[in-house]
């Protein structure tokens, strides 16, 4: 009876020590550590001076004790056994069976290496450690000096135990393979994050030479405008001006924001306005320019349509809308609107001017072609003064919150 109740009592706290082994090498990265704590659990379990973990090499087709407890300096990482029937770790291997050897002095059945002499071991058990597929990773073998008969209590907690060490193995593999992707992604986002910056080093270094060479385009008009005394060709010349400067604005807008692909056609409109009232404006005053905008992002090339749609027509409107130095007002307003359109109106409160819906005066052709490119509408309204109402989709569109 007291001895059923000490078996009892070791079963008990083998089944402990498998559950905290468990624990142990589901928190440990580092299989090194979880195969050197499974021979010292082991060990201890069985009440044996000696245990180790052995590896098979498929190349060198042994056994390479990989971890271990209770050896002498050497032993672990170096001695290894072949993978045959010649030692008790190759027999169980080979088989896939428990080797049980209750007295080595006994068996004349194995060539074992030198260490097992050397450390007087005389009673052995190994069982085979699974792995992936086919292939068992290697043997868990637990080692005596003293001459033992171990029962089948022994075997099966060896061999419930190798079973744990096989899954924490593998997870541990799998967690090594993990963490290589993962180690292999940062390095290809830092890649990634570097072309990108390298990418947007020399698009902004395009933007910047692209917004130069507008302006030095500019500057060369300006002076051959200053050469030319014909009228005509000097309307001609600052027509062209007038587009490469609005261009050239586009540029200094995106630059401003970072070089996204789209931006805020309410603040550049602003800006835009600005700088015409700045060009445009005589010295007096008495023509002046107001602009309010709602926040509208577009995409650049409907921004860079709409830019050059909005400097023709209040060019337009600075050059015939007040005759005779008559003064007055131009206002661009850029609204959201609550359906399907955004709209853009261009008023003045000048002289008007009659127009049929095809003409190309005043700027008419060019303005009608850049609104139909982006699939927008232009209505004109001349009687009192003059209205450019624009209507542009709200699917070509980004409404800024």
């Amino acid at each position: 009876m007291r001895e059923n109740g000490t078996q009892v009592r070791k079963l008990l706290r083998q089944q402990a020590a498998v559950a905290h082994f468990g624990s142990f090498a589901l928190r440990e990265g580092d299989v090194l550590k979880v195969l050197t704590e499974a021979a010292r659990v082991c060990a201890e379990c069985l009440s044996v001076p000696f245990s180790k973990v052995c590896r098979y090499r498929e190349q060198e087709n042994d056994l390479l004790i990989e971890a271990g407890h209770g050896w002498h300096p050497g032993v672990i990482g170096n001695v290894v056994s072949r993978a045959d029937i010649t030692s008790p770790q190759g027999r169980a291997f080979i088989t896939g069976e428990p080797s049980i050897c209750n007295d080595l002095r006994n068996d004349n059945d194995f060539e074992l290496p030198p260490f097992y002499a050397e450390h007087g071991i005389v009673s052995t058990i190994d069982v085979v450690i699974k792995g992936n597929d086919d292939q068992p990773y290697g043997v868990l073998e637990i080692d005596n000096n003293e001459q033992h008969d171990y029962d089948e209590h022994d075997v099966d907690f060896l061999t419930g135990f190798a079973n744990v060490l096989a899954e924490a193995v593998a997870t541990s593999a799998r967690t090594g393979i993990l963490q290589g992707t993962i180690e292999r992604m940062k390095v290809l986002v830092a890649e990634k994050d570097r072309l990108l910056e390298q990418k947007k080093v020399l698009a902004e270094e395009l933007q910047h030479r692209v917004r130069n060479n507008l302006q030095l385009v500019y500057g060369m008009l300006s002076k051959q405008l200053d050469d030319t005394s014909d009228a005509a060709g000097q309307r001609g010349i600052k027509a062209i001006s007038r587009r490469v400067s609005t261009l050239a604005q586009v540029y200094d807008h995106l630059l401003g924001n970072e070089m996204t692909r789209t931006t805020d056609f309410g603040s550049y409109v602003k800006s835009l306005c600005l700088n015409l009232s700045n060009i445009q404006a005589a010295p007096d005053g008495r023509v002046t320019l107001k602009c309010d905008s709602d926040a509208i992002v577009l995409d650049l090339d409907v921004v860079t349509a709409l830019g050059i749609v909005v400097a023709e027509v209040v060019t337009n409107c600075y050059d015939h809308a007040f005759p005779d130095g008559k003064g007055g007002s131009i206002t661009v307003s850029v609204r959201r609107a609550d359906g399907d359109i955004a709209t853009i109106t261009i008023s003045d409160d000048g002289t008007g001017f009659p127009a049929k819906a095809e003409s190309k005066r005043h700027g008419l052709g060019l303005v009608r072609r850049l609104v139909e490119q982006i699939r927008g509408s232009a209505i004109i309204d001349s009687d009192h003064g003059t209205v450019w109402t624009i209507r542009i989709p709200v699917e070509r569109i980004v409404l800024a919150s």
